[in-house]
């Protein structure tokens, strides 16, 4: 109610610089507390559930650091798949491309351990097309200065990493945690953040429906309950990704694309409880958010690139 009034009131311009320069705020807080240690930190593990915006959190770290005169090293884990034979298999006899056993430990750690001391290496690429590693040829030195970004899922679980020492890492947790509620009484629920993320995401980048990506999600928060959840302790700080006036923006972004649910399937009865949840909130119009904010991540008009 408090931020409806706001936007009501013509504050919307407000609402969002405040809310915008509280993130940057905290990302430069945890890249000085990762600073303070550089002569230890040699590599950031940054892990969180699904549309946490993991990404343009990590990418904004990178910056911070680099205003310090570090040099991050972005690695990604997906190119550490193994074959898609040697994948493990689901319950329903599918690949989990979600299990820890999806990717190859070994190899990741012989390359985390030789960059660690120097050593040039020639780092993998996977082609999700032929379910292959391959090589073409990028290698990678870390420089004195340099640090590893990695994230992912799994990172924040030391079977990923067990060949590093605890002290080179620096474990960051993100999540979007809203702290508003609908009244004194209904709070909203954290998931809903990141379902409504999710389905705008999955429609403009994806080409999935809302009725896809609510049929999934069940899927996605058991992933997150074996693999993220239970090692969120190990994180050096968090990081909290909801903005407090993004519920407007993503009215004016969800509400159709829910809308377009069949009455006949049983994901109806969830679109329909999402699309009351919005209608609580005023629309705000997106043309304020910033190109580096994490909404851009989900929709559109980052300044960063997303692969």
């Amino acid at each position: 109610a408090a931020m409806n009034q706001q936007v009501s009131e013509g504050r919307t311009s407000e609402l969002i610089k405040i809310s915008e320069a509280l993130h940057e705020r905290k990302v430069i807080q945890i890249a000085d507390q990762i600073i303070s240690r550089k002569k230890e930190v040699r590599i950031v593990l940054i892990a969180g559930p699904s549309s946490s915006g993991k990404t343009t959190f990590a990418k904004r770290l990178a910056i911070q650091l680099k205003v310090a005169g570090l040099k991050p090293y972005n690695i990604s884990l997906d190119n550490y798949f193994v074959d898609r034979e040697k994948t493990p298999l689901d319950e329903h006899g599918e690949y989990n491309f979600e299990a820890l056993g999806a990717l190859d430990i070994d190899f990741f750690n012989q390359n985390l351990v030789q960059l660690l001391k120097g050593d040039e290496v020639e780092l993998p690429k996977f082609s999700f097309e032929t379910g292959k590693r391959f090589f073409d040829g990028t290698k990678l030195c870390i420089e004195d200065n340099g640090i590893i970004i990695i994230e992912g899922i799994h990172a924040l679980n030391p079977d990923l990493t067990p060949l590093i020492e605890a002290d080179k890492k620096f474990q960051i947790y993100i999540s979007a945690l809203t702290s508003l509620s609908i009244d004194g009484t209904n709070r909203i629920p954290t998931t809903d953040n990141r379902l409504i993320r999710r389905i705008i995401r999955d429609f403009r980048y994806r080409g999935y429906s809302a009725h896809d990506t609510i049929s999934r999600w069940n899927s996605v928060r058991r992933g997150e309950d074996l693999n993220i959840f239970p090692y969120q302790e190990n994180a050096d700080v968090m990081f909290n990704s909801a903005l407090l006036y993004e519920f407007g923006i993503l009215r004016s972004y969800a509400e159709q694309i829910i809308r377009d649910v069949p009455m006949n399937v049983p994901e109806y009865a969830e679109a329909r409880r999402l699309t009351k949840f919005l209608s609580f909130f005023v629309r705000i119009p997106d043309k304020e958010i910033p190109p580096n904010s994490i909404l851009r991540e989900f929709l559109g008009g980052s300044t960063f690139t997303y692969t």
